[in-house]
C-alpha cells in the first residue's frame, strides 16, 4: 500500500511510525531527483526589524540559534480551552537514561513534563507494549514501552496536571500499517483464546496505572489497526479483539467510577473512503468505542481538507468524535544522531512551510485550526521530545543498544524480522522533536500556549524557497531578477529583488553540462544562494514513458504472457506518474525493454536508468545495456525495496558508426516486482 511503503522507506520506525523501507541507520539512502524545487531548510532571521547577513543554507539549520526565537502564531478563533493540546512522550525515560537533559526556557534542567505543561500542553500519549524484552531481558528499543515505563511517565505527566491517553499497541514492538505481530505470550493462540489475553492484558495494565495514580483520559485499542490487528487480518477476528479491548476498558472505568474515553486508531486519512469502510465495519460489528483516532502527517497523508472530510464524515455518518492521534513536522533537516531523518528536509516539506521553527509552529496552529474548525477534539503531537543521544558523527549504537533510545536494537531482530532485523538504529525523528538536539525547548512548543490568544513577534524573513535554474546546453543563462520570500506571519510574503555576484556567473559554461551555486543577496543584505543546472541534451525519446505513444520502445519476452506494462502510478514512478512496470503471479520473467538510434553524432556518450522494486532472488539478473557495432557493454545492478532507486550507469559509449541500441534486459523470478524510468542518453564528448 502506498503509505505503508511511503514510512517505511522514509522512517526507521513506521508511523507510529508508521509508514516509511526505512531510511538509513546506516543503510543506503534513496537517491533524489536533482530537479525538484523544494523550500529551504534555513530559518533566516527572527530578530526585530533587522534581517542580518546570514547565508542562506539548503541543508542546514544551527540547532543553537532556535532556543528563544520568538514565534508568530494567528489565534485560532472559538477554539476551546478544552481542546486538546496532546504530546506523545513514549520516549523521555529511555532518552534520559541515555544521558540526555531537558531544560526549561531559561536554559535551567527541568522536567521535561513540567515543560510540556508550561508550553500549554494538557494531555500526554504513552504507547505501551506487553513486552518489548528478548529471552535474556534485552530491550527491543523504541523506548522499551513496558507497562512500568507508562506508570513513571504517567505519573510524571499527571503530577504537573496533564492527562494521559494510553496507547495499547498489544504487541511486543511497533505496530502499524505494515506490522501488526502478536506478542510472543499468544502466539499459537485461537482467536478466543487472544481475546481472552487482550482482556485480561487490558484489564490488569489499566488497573496497574490507574492504582499508580496515572489521571487515564482516554485508552487506544489498537494503535493504526487498517490491516490487522495482534497477528489477525481476518475482519471478524479483528473486531473479536476491539470488543474484547473495550470490554474490559469500560469495566475498569466503571470500578473507578472515571469516564475513560475508548479510541479506535486507524490511518490512511487520504482515503477517505476507505476510512468510512473502517468506520462501518465498526459499526456493523457492534464495537463498544467512543472516538475514532486519526493519524494525520501533513508531507504523507493529504491535505488538511482531506482530513478534515474524514473528521466530518466520522462525526455525522457515525456520530463518533474524532481526535487526531498522531501529527508533526520538522524544525530543521539536520540529522542529530547519525541515523537518517525520516522528513529529510527536502522531498517531503509541505509546500508553503520550510524547515524551521517558525514554520513548524505555523504548521502545527494550522493543523489545530482546521481540526477545530471540522469539530475534532484535538490533535496530539507525535514524539516531540525524542531528540538525540551522542553526537551526529559518533558511534552512538552501543547507547541506542543498552537504553533502547534508537528506533530498535538489534534484540527486536527475531521478534520483528523484517524491518528491525534490517534496520536497526537509532531516532530518525529527532529534527521534528519540538526541542533542540541539546534538550532545550523550541519556541515552537509554545505553539499550543498561544492557540487561542496567538502570538505576535517582530516581521522577520521565515524561510526562502530555494531557488534553482536549469537551461540547457548552448542557452543563455537567465537568474531572477526578484525571488520569493516568506515571511513569519505569512501576510507579508513578496517577491524581493536579487542581486547575483557576477563573478561567479562567469565561471558557468553554458556548453556543456554540470551544476553551480550562485550567491547574491536581497536588498537588506540577507545572502542566497541559487542551485544551477545546465542541461545536457537527453537523446532518449520518451525517456520517462510520460508520452502515450510508446512506439519507440521495444518490448521482448519469453513465454506466452507479457509480464511489463505501462503503468500509470506516481507512487512507483522516479518522475512524473508513469513508468515501465515488470510482474507475474506464477512464472519466471525473461524481457527487455529497447530502443534504437540510427543517427546519433560520432562521440562519447553515457547511459542512465532508473529502477527500483522487490522480492527478487539471488540468481535474478538485471542489466543496463548499450549495443553499438563494436560489441556491447552492460551494467547490472539489483533492486532491493519499494522506493530505493537504482541509478545504474554505462559511462563511456564510443559512437563511430551505425546504429546504438539501448534498454535493460531482466531475468527474474515469478512474484517479484519492479518499475524502470528516466533513461538519460547523454553526449559527453566529441
Amino acid at each position: 500500500m502506498k503509505r505503508i511503503h511511503k514510512r517505511l522507506l522514509a522512517f526507521c520506525i513506521g508511523a507510529s511510525l508508521c509508514t516509511a523501507a526505512l531510511s538509513g541507520c546506516g543503510t543506503e539512502s534513496a537517491e533524489t531527483d536533482a530537479e525538484t524545487s523544494v523550500p529551504d531548510q534555513t530559518q533566516i532571521s527572527t530578530e526585530a526589524e533587522t534581517t542580518t547577513e546570514t547565508e542562506v543554507s539548503t541543508e542546514t539549520q544551527d540547532s543553537d540559534k532556535t532556543e528563544n526565537i520568538d514565534i508568530y502564531v494567528e489565534p485560532i478563533a472559538n477554539i476551546s480551552d478544552d481542546f486538546i493540546r496532546g504530546m506523545d512522550a513514549s520516549s523521555v525515560l529511555v532518552e534520559e537514561k541515555s544521558g540526555v537533559t531537558y531544560y526549561n526556557y531559561e536554559g535551567e534542567e527541568q522536567d521535561v513534563f513540567m515543560t510540556l505543561a508550561e508550553s500549554g500542553v494538557n494531555y500526554i500519549r504513552l504507547r505501551v507494549w506487553n513486552d518489548p524484552y528478548d529471552e535474556n531481558g534485552n530491550g527491543y528499543g523504541g523506548g522499551n514501552n513496558d507497562v512500568a515505563t507508562a506508570i513513571e511517565l504517567g505519573k510524571r505527566a499527571t503530577k504537573y496536571g496533564m492527562k494521559v491517553c494510553i496507547d495499547f499497541h498489544y504487541s511486543d514492538f511497533w505496530a502499524d500499517p505494515k506490522r501488526q505481530h502478536a506478542p510472543k505470550a499468544w502466539e499459537g493462540m485461537s482467536v478466543e483464546e487472544k481475546c481472552d489475553a487482550l482482556y485480561e492484558f487490558t484489564k490488569t495494565s489499566l488497573t496497574e496505572i490507574l492504582d499508580a495514580g496515572v489521571d487515564v483520559g482516554m485508552v487506544q485499542i489498537g494503535n493504526e489497526i487498517n490491516y490487522g490487528m495482534s497477528g489477525e487480518t481476518f475482519l471478524p477476528n479483528v473486531m473479536k479483539l476491539l470488543q474484547s479491548g473495550s470490554k474490559a476498558v469500560r469495566e475498569i472505568s466503571d470500578t473507578y467510577t472515571k469516564d475513560i474515553q475508548i479510541v479506535v486508531h486507524y490511518t490512511n486519512i487520504e482515503d477517505n473512503g476507505q476510512i468510512d469502510s473502517l468506520a462501518s465495519n465498526l459499526l456493523s460489528a457492534g464495537v463498544d468505542y467512543d472516538i475514532l483516532g486519526l493519524s494525520y502527517y501533513p508531507f504523507w497523508d493529504g491535505t488538511n481538507e482531506d482530513m478534515q472530510a474524514v473528521a466530518k464524515n466520522i462525526q455525522q455518518k457515525y456520530g463518533k468524535k474524532v481526535v487526531i492521534a498522531e501529527t508533526s513536522y520538522c524544525y530543521t533537516s539536520e540529522d542529530g544522531d547519525g541515523c537518517d531523518n525520516s522528513l529529510g528536509g527536502i522531498d517531503d516539506l509541505v509546500d508553503g512551510y520550510g524547515a524551521t521553527v517558525q514554520s513548524q509552529a505555523t504548521m502545527i496552529r494550522d493543523i489545530c485550526a482546521a481540526a477545530n474548525e471540522a469539530g475534532v477534539l484535538g490533535v496530539f503531537y507525535w514524539e516531540g521530545t525524542w531528540i538525540p543521544v551522542g553526537e551526529a558523527n559518533a558511534d552512538n549504537s552501543s547507547i541506542w543498544e543498552k537504553y533502547g533510545s534508537g528506533w530498535a536494537s538489534s534484540y527486536a531482530a527475531d521478534y520483528d524480522p523484517e524491518d528491525a532485523g534490517l534496520y536497526y538504529g537509532g531516532c530518525s525523528w529527532d529534527n521534528q522533536a519540538m526541542f533542540d538536539f541539546d534538550g532545550h525547548p523550541l519556541a515552537s512548543l509554545n505553539v499550543f500556549k498561544y492557540l487561542k490568544d496567538g502570538s505576535d513577534a517582530p516581521l522577520a524573513i521565515d524561510y526562502i524557497p530555494e531557488i534553482h535554474v536549469s537551461s540547457g546546453v548552448g542557452s543563455e543563462l537567465e537568474l531572477p531578477e526578484k525571488i520569493d520570500v516568506i515571511y513569519n506571519n505569512r501576510s507579508e510574503n513578496k517577491q524581493v529583488a536579487v542581486t547575483w555576484d557576477e563573478a561567479q556567473i562567469a565561471t558557468v559554461d553554458t556548453n556543456k553540462g554540470g551544476t553551480y551555486e550562485i550567491t547574491g543577496s536581497l536588498e537588506d543584505g540577507t545572502a542566497v544562494t541559487c542551485q544551477v543546472e545546465i542541461k545536457m541534451t537527453n537523446y532518449v525519446k520518451n525517456p520517462s514513458f510520460e508520452d502515450a505513444d510508446t512506439s519507440m520502445w521495444k518490448v521482448n519476452y519469453a513465454g506466452e504472457n507479457n509480464p511489463t506494462d505501462y503503468q500509470v502510478k506516481a507512487d512507483d514512478a522516479h518522475t512524473g506518474e508513469t513508468a515501465f512496470h515488470f510482474w507475474s503471479a506464477d512464472s519466471d520473467m525473461e524481457f527487455s525493454v529497447e530502443q534504437e538510434f540510427a543517427d546519433l553524432e560520432p562521440g562519447t556518450y553515457q547511459l542512465s536508468a532508473y529502477s527500483q522494486g522487490g522480492d527478487m532472488s539471488e540468481d535474478s539478473v538485471l542489466e543496463l545495456c548499450a549495443i553499438t557495432n563494436d560489441g556491447e557493454q552492460t551494467a547490472s545492478f539489483a533492486v532491493t525495496t519499494w522506493a530505493d532507486w537504482k541509478n545504474p550507469t554505462i559511462p563511456e559509449i564510443k559512437i563511430t558508426e551505425g546504429t546504438l541500441t539501448i534498454g535493460v534486459r531482466m531475468k527474474c523470478n515469478a512474484k517479484s516486482w519492479g518499475t524502470v524510468d528516466d533513461f538519460a542518453l547523454y553526449k559527453i564528448s566529441d
